[in-house]
């Protein structure tokens, strides 16, 4: 949620809060139908959530929530402010800890890649019903009047879009075997780029080099995936390769 979100309670508000638990429950259902109920998965998934709630709030602070102080609304606005990219990286950690502390080694990161993208849809409905995390006014053929009545590149539209492709993406990259244990990483990296770029289309205040706080934040979770996808991917090969197979 952005700066220029409406952080006051609109009608929407009600439904921005439904999807947002609705995605976590289908993915708590998901994971716990994909782990069978393994305590030391479960704790994984807690992990997950908690780190990600730590995460959005941390990212929206930094991105943008220390520019609204002035704000007569700050406290408001800080206490429902929140960012999807901050989510991630901070569900990455705590699922990261979590493995740590737990002593489970298998990969988690291919059940997430499909969990992840549905709760962002999710979550960017909730935000077209709410009239928050707003494109740039615009006159052109894609724009949508929001709450307001002003006309407005369609960002949680686009975005929903985007979520879509990378959940259908990821079923066909797992029902052929293919990238098996860093579809996460392949994510990060995809959702990364993209909201470096779309976030020009965003109504973001920009912080420095015309660039919003988002975006550096949205560049360092690519180079994140990048880095974690070669070393993983090294891994594979050396394991394989210690395996005697092609």
């Amino acid at each position: 949620m952005s700066a220029s979100s409406q952080h006051q309670f609109l009608p929407g508000s009600a439904a921005y809060a439904f999807m947002m638990v609705a995605g976590i429950l289908i993915g708590a259902f998901y994971w716990y139908r994909r782990t069978k109920g393994q305590s030391d998965l479960l704790l994984i998934y807690l992990g997950a959530l908690i780190g990600g709630f730590a995460g959005a709030k941390i990212a929206y602070l930094l991105a943008e929530g220390w520019l609204e102080w002035q704000q007569p609304d700050h406290w408001v606005r800080w206490a429902t402010g929140k960012s999807v990219l901050g989510g991630l990286l901070g569900a990455y950690a705590g699922v990261e800890l979590t493995k740590h502390f737990t002593g489970h080694k298998h990969s988690t990161g291919d059940a997430f890649a499909i969990i992840v993208p549905v709760g962002i849809l999710l979550g960017r409905v909730g935000c077209y019903l709410n009239g928050c995390c707003l494109g740039k006014p615009t006159a052109g053929v894609f724009a949508a009047r929001d709450v307001n009545g002003i006309a407005r590149w369609p960002a949680p539209a686009v975005e929903g879009a985007f979520q879509v492709i990378m959940l259908i993406t990821f079923w066909l990259l797992q029902w052929r075997g293919l990238l098996r244990d860093r579809l996460f990483f392949l994510y990060l990296i995809a959702y990364g780029l993209f909201r470096f770029l779309h976030e020009f289309m965003r109504d973001t205040p920009k912080v420095w080099l015309g660039l919003s706080g988002y975006q550096f934040i949205a560049l360092a979770m690519a180079a994140l995936g990048y880095a974690m996808l070669v070393r993983r991917t090294e891994f594979i090969l050396a394991r394989r390769g210690e395996d005697g197979q092609d």
